[in-house]
């Protein structure tokens, strides 16, 4: 099947859906047997989609990972309640004290906090490294490096990552590599064809699409779901069914939204170019973005998240800039059908491996499904307010 097409019918078998078009949402802690024989049955068979107990899944939380694996290729997919938690379960799913972790400089910065905070108090080693390293990471492996941490594109900073190369590497090496991947949502890159052993999604995003859930999602290949799998049952990981019977859902309409994030990000991406403001627009899709060629090669497409650099820019300009906007709201999160806007006076603040090479305000921006004439005149109104700021 065609993109469009799988993701119609991803998580859709009769099993699931019996005689409707959606899966029905099946709320359950305890799940009651008639016969020892089938509670037996249950209980070695509980990491295969057979009802076992709540915490491990319905048949709505079955459909939503079966469509996962179907349309990013893993063999199976685990559930957590936000993408957050999907980081942390990947992460300590592979990694315990004494373990060395190479993450990327350019993390979401609650995966950095994550790092900082709570993984290097357990005792284990991180080591930040340059996003765009490519296969030199080799340089940096210990004897006890065990996990390889990836985001591509950064997202705040949008540094392509030559992934192909690092999971050749860690591949050499028998290290775990585990890839955020929720830029590109399910379809737009291929993380396992790409080499990746874990691919992390925070379906709080473009999956379910209307800002109103939080949910996460791990995908692994054949090798590493098992310990995936257990590890994260262990720590508790698990989400509500109405989460996601709501993801799926999302799912139906994700190519189409995409499309159109995709087309109307890019014309406000030239639109910045243009203006006299703005040092340089980081987004992948552009010719002139120093990793275009690694976004060619590797994603089918773009979406509506990206960011701009001014030239310069006090914290008065940047406040008037984003505050008093008709259509951008000011939030974190982004993926939904709104467009939201923030801003970043010291991105330096947030990496330690690697020289952040502007001096000038970031502002992130993520393109919504509002017509893009009307938000290129809401940016055009601050320009205004920033420029008369000054």
């Amino acid at each position: 099947m065609k993109k469009d097409t799988r993701l119609i019918h991803a998580g859709r078998s009769k099993s699931y859906t019996g005689s409707v078009v959606n899966p029905p949402v099946v709320r359950a802690s305890t799940i009651v047997f008639d016969t020892f024989a089938q509670l037996k049955h249950a209980t070695q068979n509980r990491g295969n989609r057979v009802p076992f107990y709540g915490r491990r899944g319905t048949d709505t939380h079955f459909a939503l990972q079966e469509a996962i694996c179907e349309l990013e290729g893993g063999a199976g997919c685990a559930l957590y309640p936000c993408g957050a938690a999907a980081i942390s379960g990947a992460l300590l799913a592979f990694l315990k004290n004494g373990d060395h972790l190479l993450m990327v400089d350019s993390a979401y910065e609650p995966t950095r906090s994550l790092c900082d905070k709570l993984l290097a108090g357990l005792g284990i080693d991180i080591t930040y490294y340059d996003p765009q390293i490519g296969a030199a990471i080799s340089s940096l492996i210990k004897p006890n490096t065990r996990v390889i941490f990836l985001e591509s594109p950064g997202s705040l900073t949008f540094e392509m990552q030559d992934i192909p190369a690092i999971t050749a590497v860690a591949r050499q090496h028998n290290i775990v590599t585990i890839l955020d991947n929720t830029w590109a949502s399910p379809i737009l890159c291929k993380p396992f064809e790409l080499g990746v052993d874990i691919s992390v999604q925070s379906a709080t995003k473009y999956i379910v699409g209307h800002s109103d859930v939080m949910l996460g999602t791990a995908s692994a290949n054949e090798k590493h779901w098992l310990q995936l799998r257990e590890h994260s049952y262990l720590m508790g990981y698990c989400a509500s069914a109405d989460d996601a019977y709501t993801a799926l859902r999302g799912l139906r309409t994700l190519s189409v939204r995409l499309k159109q994030h995709g087309q109307s990000a890019l014309k406000v991406a030239n639109w910045l170019a243009q203006r006299p403001e703005v040092e340089t627009v980081l987004h992948p899709a552009l010719p002139t973005h120093p990793g275009n060629s690694l976004f060619q090669r590797d994603f089918s497409g773009s979406n509506g998240l990206f960011s701009f650099v001014l030239k310069q820019g006090s914290q008065q300009q940047v406040e008037a800039f984003v505050e008093g906007m008709a259509h951008f709201k000011m939030g974190f999160s982004w993926g939904g059908y709104e467009s939201l806007i923030t801003a970043t006076m010291k991105v330096q603040n947030l990496r330690s491996a690697t020289t952040w090479p502007y001096s000038g305000p970031l502002i992130r921006l993520h393109i919504g499904l509002e017509d893009v004439e009307d938000l290129l005149a809401d940016l055009e109104a601050a320009f205004s307010r920033f420029n008369q700021a000054s």
